[in-house]
């Protein structure tokens, strides 16, 4: 079980089973979403709980995803393919230890021009 809250606490989660390697976004919507790059893992939507659900505050960014955050402090907290069975949950909003590391950086063609990527994981363009 892997829990997570965001800044203000209106807003808990709890995560059951393990968590799959998170990937660093880095397109220009996950960059304004999350205020630099949106990590976060995949998790099946049957495997999230969360309390407060009433303070998550939905922007529907395309026809496809949604991106939620809390209502009372801004905390990102998670993107939505709304026709998947799977959601992603930003890495920063977890309490608990992962047990995971970053897997990969994901549209790297739209990253800031601020900051260099030299971790040596995979970099995928789209």
């Amino acid at each position: 079980m892997h829990s997570g809250s965001c800044l203000c606490g209106a807003v808990t989660f709890e995560v059951s089973g393990e968590l799959a390697a998170p990937d660093a976004c880095h397109c220009q919507k996950c960059r304004k979403h999350s205020g630099h790059v949106f990590a976060s893992t995949d998790v099946p939507k049957a495997s999230l709980t969360v309390q407060g659900e009433d303070r998550v505050a939905w922007h529907q960014s395309s026809e496809k995803v949604r991106r939620g955050f809390c209502a009372t402090c801004g905390s990102s907290l998670f993107w939505d393919p709304v026709f998947r069975d799977w959601i992603g949950v930003a890495m920063g909003a977890f309490d608990t230890p992962t047990q995971t590391h970053l897997g990969v950086h994901i549209f790297v063609a739209d990253k800031g021009d601020y900051y260099d990527i030299a971790d040596g994981l995979p970099q995928k363009s789209a």
